[in-house]
């Protein structure tokens, strides 16, 4: 049951992403990943308010395994963020990669701990 949760949870995830992601780049004109951006800072905080209701014992084992694990770790992606940062750095814009790196990491930690203490 866990497995097949995580998996739903992974596959709904992993579409809002891609969807997310389409939409905000189709209206932000910029050079600046700002759908991949949006995504992991959101998915930060969602993952931070889940972890607490579930330390909390306010929400279920298989609703953190659902939300938390599956969604949110499909949701959230690490691998396109490096991928963004190492492009921009190849296109020589060293500046927008620096922002990029240091913003997604600060940010999205940041909302991770206020989605925790909220």
């Amino acid at each position: 049951m866990t497995s097949l949760l995580i998996g739903l949870g992974g596959a709904i995830g992993a579409l809002c992403r891609y969807y997310l992601g389409l939409l905000v780049t189709r209206k932000a004109s910029t050079p600046f990943p700002l759908g991949t951006w949006v995504i992991n800072v959101t998915g930060s905080l969602l993952l931070g308010i889940v972890f607490n209701l579930h330390n909390k014992e306010m929400i279920a084992d298989s609703l953190f395994w659902l939300v938390g694990i599956g969604f949110c770790g499909a949701y959230t992606t690490f691998s396109t963020f490096g991928n963004e940062a190492v492009q921009l750095l190849v296109a020589n814009k060293m500046k927008l990669a620096v922002i990029y790196v240091l913003t997604s990491v600060i940010v999205s930690c940041i909302a991770g701990c206020i989605g925790f203490l909220f």
